[in-house]
């Protein structure tokens, strides 16, 4: 049976509203989508490296409940596990405080068996870090001979931008693996300079990229590929909190072409309905996040999905 492979970075989220805590659940942009995925019943693997001190057991436990494998994490001994205080804005944005504790070699020994019809998803700060590249473009290429379908999220942030001559070089390369991208405007202002879907598709096509989702917030969502263009609205709501929308979105397509049974081969030949029917759930699945300090679907719209 197909897997989902999510590799990443793992934190426990603090979140705070009017500079006091509300909230702490694990985080990490592919650990949401694989929570989400892993409560929809899906076969899914983190991938990713965290600490054996108390925190790592509260998440280790916590993805063991929601049906996450675990099994390609690497634990530390004397390494504590990360955390982030996302403090919340009046329009239920984050900024972010991290502390992190990580050695200097990282998932070194981690090696993943894909096989043809699998899925990796990978993305955010983690896929540029110079601690986990060489160990990620080895599990990158590996996912590729494979056949795996690979989707890419880029979600590069604004405090970043003084990098991005230094880290450009390294999200082009992400992309070259990629067969799906899902990107906000703002990651395509943030890194290229581009501000419209077709103006980013130009730029990804030179890539052999097979499709793109651009997210522009509550301006929808465009749809790109090989002769398609589609766009599709998204519902006006007023968020608890906006954490892990974007994860969630990547986890509606994922889910959407798992279901179906998607592989590698089909991507380039999928309708105009199939690219719209991925798209309407990932935003489904970023609605339903938005509406709760949870960074995953709720249990209960997982429930009426299964």
């Amino acid at each position: 049976m197909a897997r989902i492979y999510a590799i990443g970075e793992t934190l426990l989220d603090v979140i705070f509203r009017d500079n006091q805590p509300v909230s702490s659940t694990p985080g990490g942009s592919m650990l949401n989508s694989a929570v989400s995925l892993g409560r929809l019943g899906a076969e899914v693997s983190f991938v990713s490296d965290y600490g054996r001190d108390h925190v790592g057991k509260i998440i280790d436990d916590f993805l063991a409940r929601n049906g996450v494998d675990t099994s390609s994490v690497q634990r530390y001994d004397t390494h504590k596990s990360g955390i982030a205080l996302a403090f919340l804005d009046e329009s239920s944005d984050a900024t972010y405080q991290f502390y992190k504790d990580f050695p200097s070699r990282r998932m070194a020994g981690i090696h993943i068996p894909f096989a043809k019809g699998d899925f990796l998803l990978f993305g955010s700060f983690f896929a540029i870090t110079p601690e986990v590249r060489d160990p990620l473009l080895r599990i990158l290429k590996s996912a590729k001979e494979a056949g795996a379908i690979i989707v890419y999220d880029p979600n590069f942030r604004k405090p970043h931008l003084h990098e991005l001559d230094e880290l450009k070089p390294m999200i082009l390369e992400n992309i070259g693996y990629a067969d799906i991208v899902r990107a906000s405007d703002e990651d395509f202002e943030h890194i290229f300079g581009v501000s419209s879907a077709s103006q980013a598709w130009d730029m990804l096509k030179k890539h052999a990229c097979s499709g793109l989702f651009y997210t522009a917030n509550k301006n929808g969502v465009d749809i790109v590929a090989d002769g398609l263009s589609t766009h599709l609205d998204v519902p006006a709501i007023q968020p608890v909190s906006t954490i892990g929308a974007g994860d969630n979105f990547n986890a509606g397509i994922l889910y959407s072409l798992y279901r179906k049974g998607i592989v590698k081969t089909d991507i380039r030949d999928l309708t105009q309905d199939e690219w719209e029917e991925a798209g309407r759930r990932g935003i489904a699945f970023s609605t339903d996040v938005c509406m709760q300090y949870e960074n995953y679907v709720s249990v209960e719209f997982a429930g009426r999905l299964k």
